[in-house]
């Protein structure tokens, strides 16, 4: 007897059932036939791996029998290779049941266009489009380009990055298709980094949503080697009708974005601080070239005491009672510092002087 339950279970094509008239038809095709591809290509990649693992227990287990054989003729202990081998046949029944259930799971998979028939003759006619061709840009060309895209699109791209729901982005983004580039990605990311900064974290978060949605849709006209403007309707459909697998790994970006962010923004605050502090570290250089507040915190106590005090009989008693080694170090530091003025500013007073008497 025939066995038709096979013909019981076969995927349709990917365009034969109705869909809702705001969806973007075309491309929930495409996607649906994609997802198909993927899990056909999982499937393949599985029985690969299936075949690799039984051919190598195959192969350990006749090299392992071999040994055995030779060891036990020599005398030799075997209890390693036997238990190599109980290892090997214990790892050989899971393999049997693994096929097993490889080939249940083949009888269950649904037929489709591309698995219910073998051709029996083929002609191959290639008339595919040459791939789009990609903008080749210096550093200095590119940044020059972004900075006329920011002058001439900037009310717009903050107007984007404030939008709230789907269907207001990409009215938006279909109204001003100039905004679809990776200049656009770029500006939102920058203005992301500087709302943190500015310790607006709700609002960086919020641009951010929009950035993902606008790096989703250059990464879709990657994979379809199409401009990125035709991609828009077909991004924000496919988001809105979104699986859960495919809005989990959305989020799941969205978040990574967020960390990242908030990570570049603490360290280039850091970064901003450290330079700031140097700038006040190089402006209160002493003569010598010597920081005042270093070397004031590596004098010994009795003079800190000294130079808090401002008292200079105090000082001259501390220093005439230390060794003239140690005095001296302390004192060309202070000198170098800015700390002690020698001739007690009145070189410098004298120099106003002579300048106002000129």
């Amino acid at each position: 007897m025939v066995d038709y339950s096979k013909w019981k279970n076969i995927e349709i094509s990917d365009d034969e059932d109705d869909t809702h008239p705001n969806i973007d038809t075309p491309s929930l095709f495409r996607w649906r036939h994609e997802a198909r591809v993927e899990r056909m290509d999982e499937m393949r990649r599985e029985k690969e791996m299936f075949e690799n693992k039984k051919q190598q227990n195959k192969v350990k287990l006749e090299e392992t029998r071999k040994n055995l054989s030779e060891k036990e003729a020599q005398g030799i202990d075997v209890k390693e290779l036997q238990a190599s081998l109980d290892a090997l046949l214990k790892e050989e029944a899971e393999i049997k049941k693994k096929e097993e259930d490889l080939k249940a799971k083949d009888r269950v998979m649904p037929w489709n266009v591309d698995t219910i028939s073998n051709p029996g003759f083929t002609k191959t006619v290639i008339n595919s489009k040459p791939p789009r061709k990609q903008e080749e840009l210096t550093d200095e060309e590119r940044e020059k380009r972004m900075q006329i895209f920011i002058k001439e699109n900037e009310k717009l791209l903050k107007e984007y990055g404030m939008l709230r729901k789907y269907d207001d982005s990409k009215k938006f983004l279909l109204e001003h298709p100039q905004l679809v580039s990776e200049d656009t990605a770029n500006y939102l990311v920058i203005w992301c980094i500087r709302l943190e900064m500015e310790d607006k974290s709700m609002l960086a978060q919020h641009v951010a949503h929009q950035c993902i949605c606008m790096q989703y849709i250059l990464e879709l006209s990657k994979q379809l080697d199409v401009d990125p403007r035709s991609c828009v309707g077909s991004f924000f459909s496919k988001i809105q009708i979104a699986e859960p697998e495919y809005k989990a790994s959305f989020d799941d970006e969205l978040r990574a974005f967020k960390e990242r962010i908030s990570r570049r923004a603490k360290e280039k605050l850091e970064a901003a601080l450290r330079e700031q502090e140097e700038e006040e570290r190089q402006a209160r250089l002493g003569p010598g070239g010597l920081d005042p507040v270093e070397v004031f915190e590596s004098l010994p106590k009795v003079l800190q005491d000294c130079f808090e005090k401002q008292d200079i009989p105090m000082l001259q008693e501390v220093i005439a009672n230390m060794p003239q080694d140690e005095a001296a170090y302390h004192m060309k530091r202070c000198v170098d510092s800015g700390l002690w003025l020698p001739d007690g500013g009145k070189k410098d007073s004298a120099e106003g002087g002579d300048q106002e008497g000129e």
